[in-house]
C-alpha cells in the first residue's frame, strides 16, 4: 500500500494533499514544507536512523520526513500542534504501522511521559525534525534542559543558527548558545539546504545540524544552574570584555570585584578578555571559582 502513491515529499503529491485539505500554510507556525525527496533521506541518513531506534519528530507537517523515518526507524512519534493537520496525517501516514502522532506542543508536553507511553525500552532514542525558525532555539535549550538521554540529535533550522551551535571559540558566530549546547554534545553541521526546496520558499537558506551525545563529557560544574547563567551573562554585552560583563551580572562593588578577581585568577583567565575566547570548560572552571568565591 505504501508503493502505491507517490512519496508524500513528491510536489505534485505534496500540491494534491494541500488541494484535497484546502490547507494553508500558518505563518504563525512556521509552516514551510519540504518538497525534495533526496534531501529527506538525506536527513534520515545523517541521524543514522536503523530499525534499533525510537525517533521522536516535531512537527510533522504533511508527514513528508515522518513517511522517511518510518520506513527506517522501529517507531516514530510526531509531535504536532497544528489541530488541522491531524486529519492530513492520519490518511497520509496510514500505511505506516509503527508511526503516532500525538496533538501536543512540544515546549508544554511531559515528554517523559510521552517516552514512557509509546515506546518500548531497550531502543535507542533520536530526534529528528523540521524545527520552525521563530522557535527554534527555546525548543533545543528545551530538549536540552529536559534531561532527557537523546542519542542523537538531527533538526533542519535557518542556516545562521545552525552556524552559532557549531562555531569555534574565537570565532564570530560563538555565543552564549553555543556554550549551552556544546556543554551536552557534539556538534557539526551535515549539509546546507538551499531556500528553493521548500513550499512556501522561506528568506533565507536552511541547514542541518548533527548534535551526538558526547562520549566524554568535560567535568561538570559544582551548580549547573549557576554556570548557565554566567554563560548567558557573560556574552550579555557582545563587544565588552568578560570584566565588564561579570561586573553587570554580579555587581560592582569593591568586595564583589576582588573576589571576582581571585576566581578569574583561579580560573586562569585574563581580566581584560572577552567571553567568546572562552572554551566551554573555561567557563565551568570560572563558575566553579566563583562559587567558592560566594558568588552565584
Amino acid at each position: 500500500m505504501a508503493n502505491e502513491l507517490p512519496e508524500i515529499a513528491n510536489p505534485t503529491r505534496t500540491r494534491a494533499i494541500m488541494e484535497t485539505y484546502g490547507l494553508t500554510f500558518k505563518k504563525s507556525l512556521g509552516q514551510n514544507f519540504l518538497t525534495d525527496i533526496n534531501i529527506l533521506k538525506n536527513i534520515v541518513a545523517a541521524a543514522e536512523v536503523s530499525e534499533e531506534d525510537n525517533v521522536i519528530e516535531i512537527g510533522p507537517g504533511i508527514g513528508a520526513l515522518t513517511e522517511q523515518l518510518a520506513k527506517r526507524a522501529n517507531k516514530v512519534m510526531a509531535l504536532e500542534i497544528d489541530d488541522r493537520l491531524l486529519p492530513v496525517l492520519a490518511d497520509t501516514l496510514s500505511p505506516y504501522e509503527n508511526v503516532e502522532v500525538i496533538h501536543q506542543d512540544i515546549l508544554k508536553a511531559d515528554l517523559e511521559a510521552l517516552i514512557a507511553e509509546h515506546f518500548e525500552p531497550g531502543h535507542k532514542l533520536k530526534l529528528v525534525a523540521n524545527l520552525p525558525y521563530y522557535i527554534t532555539t527555546p525548543i533545543l535549550m528545551h530538549l536540552l534542559d529536559s534531561g532527557i538521554e537523546f542519542e542523537t540529535i538531527v533538526v533542519m533550522m535557518q542556516k545562521e543558527v545552525a552556524e552559532r551551535l557549531a562555531a569555534n571559540p574565537g570565532t564570530k558566530a560563538y555565543g552564549s548558545l553555543s556554550v549551552a549546547v556544546q556543554y551536552e554534545m557534539d556538534s557539526e553541521i551535515a549539509f546546507i539546504v538551499p531556500k528553493t526546496v521548500f513550499v512556501p520558499q522561506p528568506n533565507v537558506d536552511s541547514a542541518i545540524i548533527v548534535l551526538n551525545k558526547k562520549k566524554v563529557k568535560p567535568k561538570e560544574p559544582q551548580d549547573e544552574k549557576h554556570f548557565k547563567k554566567l554563560v548567558k551573562g557573560s556574552f550579555m554585552h557582545r563587544r565588552k570584555s568578560l570584566w565588564n560583563n561579570l561586573q553587570s551580572l554580579y555587581g560592582k562593588d569593591s568586595e564583589t570585584k576582588e573576589k571576582m578577581l581571585q576566581a578569574l585568577e583561579v580560573a586562569d583567565i585574563k581580566q581584560s578578555i572577552r567571553a567568546e575566547k572562552l572554551t566551554v570548560a573555561d567557563f565551568i572552571n570560572l563558575s566553579d571559582a566563583l562559587e567558592k568565591m560566594g558568588i552565584n
